[in-house]
């Protein structure tokens, strides 16, 4: 009787023994399972790396005095060929800017701080209004009627009336605060420009 009792013991802790393991090896299993798409989430989404992958735009149709529009990050970034007159007049006529050594503006180190450039023909600059996140208008033409006499060409903003010349600057008094931002990039080629890569990294 007594050997009965002890068997019986014997079999109920080696069947407790093997539920303990089974359930803590269940609770381990499921621990996992939850732990792997919750660590998965915070890593960014394949739309998103995507967005923030750098962008390749060939750029040799590009005529002088056109302007040609990329994506990159969601966002417009333009693309502008100056021509030997527009440099000129970039040069000299700064008295209407904000701010035209671009001493608060957002932009890489390696672009000329006034022409806003690594080549001083070839504008790149993120086509958003730094007022209130409008897309500026290429407005490349001299005087017309209705940006004044004055006007050189540049970019308009039709939201609030912010203006721009063709290096990106701001006029003086407009409600946009900044310079059109400058994007990171650098030539892979003469023909080939890469956007959301830094000069100075490549």
């Amino acid at each position: 009787m007594a050997d009965e009792q002890s068997g019986v013991c014997d079999i109920d802790q080696g069947r407790r023994r093997f539920l303990v393991r089974t359930t803590a090896l269940v609770g381990a299993a499921g621990a996992v399972g939850a732990t792997v798409p919750f660590v998965a989430s915070w890593q960014p989404s394949a739309k998103a790396r995507a967005a923030a992958a750098p962008v390749k735009v060939n750029i040799a149709k590009i005529e002088p005095g056109q302007q040609m529009v990329a994506r990159w990050r969601g966002q417009p970034v333009f693309i502008c060929r100056r021509t030997p007159q527009v440099l000129d007049n970039l040069a000299h006529d700064i008295d209407h800017l904000a701010d035209p050594e671009s001493r608060d503006s957002d932009q890489p180190t390696y672009v000329d701080a006034a022409l806003r450039a690594i080549r001083p023909e070839v504008l790149v600059v993120v086509g958003i209004c730094t007022h209130l996140g409008c897309s500026p208008t290429f407005r490349p033409e001299v005087a017309p009627a209705d940006l004044g006499p004055d006007w050189q060409g540049g970019y308009f903003c039709p939201c609030h009336g912010s203006h721009y010349d063709l290096a990106g600057r701001v006029y003086k008094a407009q409600p946009a605060p900044l310079n059109l931002a400058v994007p990171p990039h650098f030539y892979e080629s003469a023909d080939v420009l890469v956007l959301g890569i830094d000069g100075e990294s490549a």
